[in-house]
Formats: C-alpha cells, sequence, structure tokens
C-alpha cells in the first residue's frame, strides 16, 4: 500500500467546469473570478473576497493594504511556512517573531506585547495547519495599539471560531483581513491560488486595483461596456490575477467545502482514537474547530524525527516534518529579522511529524499508517 500525504478531491464536476470556461473564450479574470469571489465570501461570512494567484500574493497585498513599507516592522511566527515573512520582507519591512504556544502551535498571544514598537505596523497571525488562533486575545492587543490585525488562513478555510457566542468560519469580519491559499495541500485548491477576505471596502478595492498592474478599471467590465473606456493605470501594480480556468475549479471546490471539512474531522477524530497510548495528538482548544488541513503528532523524544519519517517512507507512508522555523533558514541569517525566545518553535520543527490525511483517505489507509508507527516507535 502507497499512502501520499495528501490528495485534491477533483473530480468530472472540475473537468467540466473548465470545459465551460474554455468554451467560452474567456478564459483570465473575468466572470469566473468574479463568481468565485461571491460564493467564496458567502461560504466563510465575509463581506467581501478578492481572488489572486497564490496565498502568498494574498499576504503581500494585505500588508500594502495595510501600509506596511520599507523600515516597518509586522509581528508573526517564525513558525510557519517561509511565505509568511517572504511577505513581510517584500513590503521592504522586518518581521519580528514570537515564539508559538507548544499546545496548539499558534501564536503565544501573551508574548506579543512585548515585542512591538513604534516601527510596528501590522500583526500577521498564523492558523497553524488550519488549528485557529486565539482571535478573542489576538485583535485586542491590536486594537489597542492601533496596528491592524491580518490573518494567515492559508489553511483554514472552513475552520471556525467560536465568535462572541457563536460559531462564525475563518475570514468573516473579525480582523482587517484573512489570506487563504487555494495549493493543491490545502483544504481546497485551484492548482494554485489565493483569496482574500475583509470587512472593509477600501481594502478590497485597493486588493483588486493591485492585483491588476494598478488598473483603475477591471478588464471584464471595460469588454462589457457599450462606449470605448480608456483605462488608466493610477499606481504601481502586480500581475496577481486569478484565472478563469481556476476559479472555475475553485467554484466546485466551494460548493464541496461542507464535505470535505466533514470527512477531515471524521478522520482526524478516528486518528486521535486509534493513537490513545502511542503518540501525542493535536489539541483542539474550546474556541476552535479546526478544518484539519494537517494532522501533527509529537514524537515525545521516542524516536529521531528523520528515522520516523525516512522508517514509515520505507514502508510507502509520506510524511512531513514539522513545520519550518523561517528565522533557522539560509534566507533569514541573524540581522534579517527580530525577536524574542524562539525555543517552543524550534522544539516543534524537530519533534513533530504530519501523517497522511485526505477526504479520499480510506479506513484500511488509515490503520496501516497507525500499524505502521505502531511498529517504527516500539
Amino acid at each position: 500500500m502507497q499512502v501520499p500525504l495528501s490528495r485534491p478531491w477533483l473530480d468530472e464536476r472540475e473537468a467540466e467546469a473548465t470545459r465551460r470556461v474554455l468554451a467560452s473564450g474567456w478564459i483570465t479574470q473575468g466572470p469566473e473570478v468574479a463568481a468565485f469571489e461571491r460564493e467564496f465570501a458567502e461560504a466563510v461570512g465575509a463581506p467581501y473576497a478578492s481572488a489572486c494567484s497564490s496565498g502568498t500574493t494574498a499576504l503581500h497585498l494585505a500588508l500594502l493594504a495595510a501600509g506596511v513599507g520599507p523600515g516597518d516592522e509586522v509581528v508573526t511566527v517564525s513558525y510557519s511556512f517561509i511565505a509568511t515573512a517572504d511577505a513581510i520582507v517584500h513590503c521592504g519591512a522586518t518581521p519580528v517573531f514570537v515564539d508559538i504556544d507548544p499546545v496548539t502551535f499558534n501564536i503565544d498571544s501573551g508574548r506579543i506585547e512585548e515585542v512591538i514598537s513604534a516601527r510596528t505596523r501590522a500583526i500577521l497571525c498564523v492558523h497553524q495547519m488550519g488549528m485557529p488562533c486565539d482571535l478573542a486575545s489576538i485583535l485586542p492587543i491590536a486594537r489597542a495599539h492601533g496596528i491592524p490585525l491580518i490573518e494567515d488562513a492559508a489553511c483554514a478555510a472552513g475552520s471556525e471560531i467560536l465568535w462572541e457566542g457563536r460559531w462564525q468560519r475563518i475570514g468573516g469580519p473579525v480582523a482587517d483581513a484573512a489570506c487563504f491559499s487555494f495549493h493543491p495541500r490545502k483544504v481546497l485548491t485551484t492548482g494554485d491560488g489565493g483569496m482574500i477576505t475583509t470587512p472593509h471596502p477600501e481594502w478590497d478595492r485597493k486588493f483588486r486595483q493591485l492585483r491588476h498592474h494598478g488598473m483603475n478599471v477591471p478588464a471584464h467590465a471595460r469588454h462589457k461596456s457599450p462606449q470605448v473606456i480608456f483605462e488608466s493605470y493610477d499606481v504601481a501594480g502586480f500581475n496577481y490575477r486569478l484565472t478563469d480556468l481556476q476559479a472555475a475549479v475553485g467554484r466546485e471546490q466551494v460548493r464541496k467545502l461542507d464535505q470535505i471539512v466533514e470527512r477531515r474531522r471524521h478522520l482526524a477524530a478516528r486518528y486521535t482514537g486509534l493513537f490513545t497510548g502511542l503518540a501525542s495528538t493535536p489539541y483542539e482548544p474550546e474556541y476552535a474547530r479546526s478544518n484539519w488541513q494537517s494532522y501533527c503528532i509529537r514524537l515525545d523524544g521516542r524516536k529521531p524525527q528523520r528515522e520516523v519519517m525516512q522508517a514509515l517512507l520505507d514502508r510507502g507512508i509520506a510524511t512531513r516534518r514539522g513545520v519550518m522555523c523561517a528565522h533557522l533558514e539560509p534566507a533569514y541569517p541573524p540581522g534579517s529579522w527580530r525577536s524574542a525566545d524562539l525555543r517552543q518553535s524550534e522544539w516543534a520543527r524537530d519533534n513533530t511529524v504530519i501523517l497522511p490525511l485526505f477526504p479520499a483517505m480510506t479506513e484500511a489507509e488509515q490503520d496501516f499508517v497507525v500499524s505502521a508507527l505502531r511498529e517504527v516507535l516500539s
């Protein structure tokens, strides 16, 4: 048996959607993108949603909308995919890393204020592996200091938080913006792509202008106009557009979101039951409902991480090490970032393993993973 780390749920519905777009003759950012934005916003309860080319470009646009620029600092975590820190650097700013809570793997909200300075322009929290951050603790800090709060929700489509007494999906109107990724390893995929939700209409307008070279009118609006329109380019923007082919796939994926998350939650709960007495399993706080984009176990020193991963790979099971730390990568040498102590982040990177989990995973495959891990750890 061969068990991949992840496999997107794509079928004839997505194939038919792309055929529809190809037949229409409009394949770049156009009506399908607009429909995808409306449907995604409705799915997460957001007032506004703007599609772009990746989760990384979503972060970049959100930081620019927050006013982040050269000489500024952005408070975030090192324990995240490197795109989180990269987006800050692309703005000319400096990342200021805060350690994680070793239980949730998310930013330790109790340590944020100690690194805020006069140069802090934004807080960028990460819903790591789909597990929501403690936004109820983070948002008051941001508001008290007059700092925008941006959510790196790359992994969090379909995840929920208990907010003001009711369950709400990540991406709703809590922070100033939430940035999603549609990479194939994410819960929803368009091959690649991103989405930014926000409660601010002026931020949404800025996202839309910057993603399309700074053009003041969308291309499809100009195309449909009965009168000639001469566009202008009022700011220097980017080519961060999503194609209609990707958006058509995304629309079908959004329709599956409830089923995908339900299946992932079932498999995660089953893993947790099977791992009793075998490995330390992920913790889900009372305020959070994860979409279980990843299932990450702690090895607790029983065997070295690489040894466990290689033994599983030898048995046909793909895994990944715990989430990377940007400050330990060559791209981020000392002096390119600021931080307090990051020992929990470093420990989590080196002592955890991400196991296979995807909607089409069978219970037989899951049993095989658990049996193999039991054999390896023994």
